[in-house]
């Protein structure tokens, strides 16, 4: 039997688009992009990194099954077979009008374990350590405790051994090795290495697949309500302010003193 991996993958806005592109409609509390610029979405980087390690536990010479899963209102659907053109197997996109605008991190992982669980078998789910959208990094927690099972998160290795998955977790200071018994999800980082760009073959293979989608119906998903209620959304203002402390004709000794003072008047020290 192969290992069956569910690698996860986030349509999101292009995090290199410059910030006069996007726009904050306050009364939806969404952030959009100008509609007259164009601007395509994009796989969430880390979730690249996902697929990645996926594709590496194959070349370590298990038998691997990758199959992708997202899940949203709508889908672009070269962005998204993206991840098929970098070698995985199959993708399912969990796809209805009622995630519009979803930014519970509850809700997302509600609809992904119901979509996992309408698949069935799997071994590991690897996921990006978080998303460049809402930047939450709780999906992957609690979609490890719907469907029972350990997560191992931030990791920049990852390894299959004698039943158990493997990780090398980054810690301030290096990193440190974790195991857990499968089945599993681990959540990677930009530190497992750049994501491989998908062969001319592998993109020709991409464009002869054909994603499943679904609904929430067939997922068996009927209650979408929310634990978190976004009060505003609004682009952070930044204010700066810069003050110069020179000393008595320019003495260094005599300014660090005057820098000193006015730091303990203003009590940063």
């Amino acid at each position: 039997m192969p290992l069956n991996i569910i690698a996860l993958a986030k349509q999101v806005l292009d995090p290199e688009t410059p910030v006069s592109a996007y726009r904050i409609d306050r009364q939806k509390k969404r952030v959009e992009t100008d509609p007259t610029k164009k601007i395509a979405p994009v796989i969430n980087g880390f979730d690249e990194n996902a697929v990645e390690a996926a594709l590496r536990i194959r070349e370590a010479g298990n038998d691997v099954k990758i199959t992708v899963i997202s899940a949203g209102a709508s889908f672009v659907s070269d962005v998204m077979k993206k991840a098929l053109s970098m070698g995985s197997d199959e993708m399912v996109l969990v796809q209805d009008p009622a995630l519009d605008g979803v930014s519970d991190s509850t809700i997302t992982a509600k609809v992904l374990a119901a979509a996992i669980k309408t698949i069935g078998q799997f071994d590991l789910i690897i996921a990006g350590r978080q998303a460049s959208d809402w930047d939450n990094a709780q999906v992957p927690f609690g979609l490890a405790e719907l469907l029972g099972v350990p997560c191992i998160p931030v990791t920049r290795k990852v390894e299959i051994q004698n039943g158990n998955v493997v990780c090398e977790r980054v810690i301030p200071n290096g990193y440190e090795i974790v195991s857990a018994p499968l089945p599993a999800v681990v959540t990677v980082s930009n530190e497992l290495g750049q994501p491989r760009y998908p062969t001319m073959r592998n993109i020709m293979a991409a464009a002869r697949k054909k994603p499943q989608t679904w609904s929430l119906a067939d997922v068996g998903v009927t209650n979408l309500t929310p634990k978190l209620t976004m009060l505003d959304l609004v682009i952070p203002q930044k204010q700066s302010q810069c003050e110069i402390i020179q000393g008595e004709d320019n003495n260094p000794v005599d300014a660090a003193k005057k820098l000193a003072l006015r730091m303990r008047e203003a009590k940063l020290i």
